[in-house]
């Protein structure tokens, strides 16, 4: 019977747990028992050794649905011997986890095919153009793969190993069980180098440039509105894809329209007369053209009036927002005598209607009927 410490055990998990569980609690004890954290620690570098075999188990479906069935032994049975030669071998096979919280990093790492770089470009616009939308030409400066080359950096497109590290992009230091692993600073962990530097690239494989592209903005974007531009950041390493280009907007504010959600708001100045007795009131609109709104009888300041589908589009589909006009009730002033004295008498007039009750109209109606019929008889 095998005297093997059972797996979850060694890496503190339940029997149940998914893979992104795994993978931390390896880091974790990786991390913990790592050789360069315990230099000379024979227990340290044991629980490291066994952290690694347990996770190369746990972490392979094949391997641990065989080891969830039959243990040890089945894993044997299979030909699997566990363990690693030494901690060049573990760092070769996961030196992605490494990767995240110490320096050596493995050629193949290196040399693999990654995506470019995404990248930002901050476009500001006028208000009139988010309203109606707008092209705009950008100037975007960023890395590509050199052509005169491929990117390899070479002018016959090929590499030497790198004679300080055989190639594997590491460095190890130390004695026996005990070595520390650092990027290669000669070929600084791409394993190796370029003798023949192209004279584009200067050997680095990339070259910057600028690209102009059209894009088009559509109608009713707004301050912070995000336009994804697929493939148009930075070219990838090793024959990856290209990143992609945001463009993010800032939209200008306007002299006198202002912006709530799709709407479009205006205040518009009305004289007292015109509150007071209602008009027709010609208003300009974002595009330009002129609306007529009809002003009721009776507006109070900070009414207000909307003219329907005359606000920003929704670039998502939905419904068109509305010009929606404040009504700013404006006070006159250097008025003449004329003005003034008839300003009074609408006055005295306001106060003499708000002053008499429905009972004292009544009394004041009977009154006269009762100095008319007095009127009769005296006849």
């Amino acid at each position: 019977m095998s005297t093997k410490t059972c797996y979850y055990e060694t890496l503190g998990v339940e029997r149940q747990a998914d893979g992104a569980t795994i993978k931390k609690a390896y880091r974790s004890l990786a991390l913990k028992y790592h050789p360069d954290r315990n230099p000379g620690d024979a227990e340290a570098e044991a629980k490291f050794r066994e952290a690694a075999e347990a996770y190369e188990v746990l972490s392979n479906q094949e391997k641990r649905q065989m080891y969830d069935q039959y243990g040890h032994e089945g894993l044997n049975r299979a030909g699997f011997q566990g363990g690693f030669q030494d901690f060049g071998d573990i760092f070769s096979a996961f030196g992605n986890i490494f990767g995240d919280f110490f320096s050596g990093a493995s050629s193949a790492s290196q040399n693999r095919a990654r995506r470019g770089r995404d990248l930002v470009y901050e476009a500001v616009i006028e208000f009139t153009e988010a309203f109606t939308g707008t092209p705009l030409e950008l100037k975007i400066p960023r890395e590509e793969t050199c052509e005169a080359c491929d990117g390899s950096g070479s002018k016959s497109h090929s590499r030497s190993t790198c004679q300080q590290c055989g190639g594997s992009g590491q460095v190890y230091q130390g004695r026996g069980f005990i070595r520390m692993a650092s990027v290669c600073p000669i070929c600084r962990g791409a394993g190796s180098i370029v003798t023949d530097p192209c004279d584009q690239c200067r050997g680095l494989g990339r070259i910057k440039r600028t690209k102009t592209l059209s894009v088009k903005v559509p109608a009713g974007v707004d301050t912070g509105s995000r336009m994804r531009l697929s493939g148009e950041g930075e070219s990838g390493y090793n024959g990856g894809p290209p990143g992609d280009l945001y463009v993010e907007l800032m939209v200008r504010h306007h002299e006198y329209f202002s912006r709530e959600h799709n709407h479009v708001l205006l205040e518009r100045k009305i004289d007292l007369v015109t509150a007071a007795l209602g008009a027709d009131l010609d208003v300009p609109t974002v595009t330009g053209e002129t609306k007529t709104l009809k002003i009721p009888a009776g507006s109070q300041n900070g009414k207000l009036l909307r003219l329907s589908g005359l606000g920003f589009r929704n670039p998502t589909g939905g419904a068109t927002g509305d010009l929606i006009v404040s009504l700013q009730v404006t006070t006159p002033q250097d008025l003449t005598e004329r003005q003034e004295e008839l300003l009074r008498e609408f006055a005295r007039l306001e106060d003499a209607k708000r002053g008499e009750s429905p009972i004292r109209r009544l009394a004041k109606k009977a009154s006269r009927k009762l100095r008319k019929a007095m009127a009769c008889l005296s006849l």
